[in-house]
């Protein structure tokens, strides 16, 4: 008996190992023109494989690659597409690191660094008060979604003051938003239609009366 760990290592499993050995087999024939006139028939039989794919302009291509890879390159037929370079004739790209540059406040992220230190740079103003409230809003909110208790606005005031290098901060009389309400919005709703009663309640009640009326029509 035969099993796997003894036989040689399949280079493209999606083919299987008979593929693989009928492509040797195609590489090991003398004659030129016969091993080039099998080899356009086996690409034609695996491209039969895949009738979902065998429109696909590159699909052609994409099989001979595979035919010269899995005989280890010592396929020499006529083909219709360039030889693919060898693994060890690619050359391997540069590394890219990850950044890395520290977050002050994991709960808010990077990007909302970002976006508070493009407000500081924006000239004083009433859109700029606008901005800071909305800040302040979206920090209590992304906060709950960290912390699911209550948070102190005077929390989120400092965490404004911290982000922003003292550079932004609210005023006395601007008001958070109630924790009850963030929880509300930050709660997904139960299902699609739930989330559409509650947004459009006259056309969840039209479209309910329709389709009552399209059941009665057909009993």
């Amino acid at each position: 008996m035969e099993y796997n760990t003894t036989r040689d290592k399949l280079l493209i499993s999606e083919y299987g190992r008979n593929v693989q050995n009928m492509i040797r087999m195609i590489a090991a024939i003398d004659e030129r023109e016969k091993r080039t006139k099998l080899a356009h028939a086996l690409v034609s039989v695996l491209a039969a494989m895949h009738p979902e794919v065998r429109d696909h302009n590159d699909l052609r291509h994409k099989l001979w690659d595979h035919l010269y890879i899995m005989s280890e390159f010592t396929l020499d037929v006529d083909c219709p597409f360039p030889i693919p370079p060898k693994p060890e004739q690619v050359a391997i790209p540069n590394h890219v690191a990850y950044s890395q540059s520290p977050i002050l406040l994991r709960p808010y992220g990077k990007n909302m660094e970002r976006i508070i230190q493009t407000v500081c740079e924006m000239e004083e103003g009433e859109e700029k008060e606008s901005l800071i409230r909305t800040i302040g809003n979206t920090l209590k909110k992304m906060y709950l979604n960290w912390n699911r208790d209550s948070v102190n606005d005077a929390l989120i005031h400092e965490h404004l003051s911290l982000l922003s290098n003292g550079m932004l901060k609210m005023k006395d009389e601007d008001r958070l938003h109630s924790t009850n309400d963030l929880l509300k919005t930050n709660r997904p709703p139960a299902n699609k239609k739930a989330a559409f009663k509650k947004e459009y309640p006259k056309d969840f009640n039209a479209k309910k009366r329709n389709n009552n009326g399209k059941n009665r029509r057909k009993s």
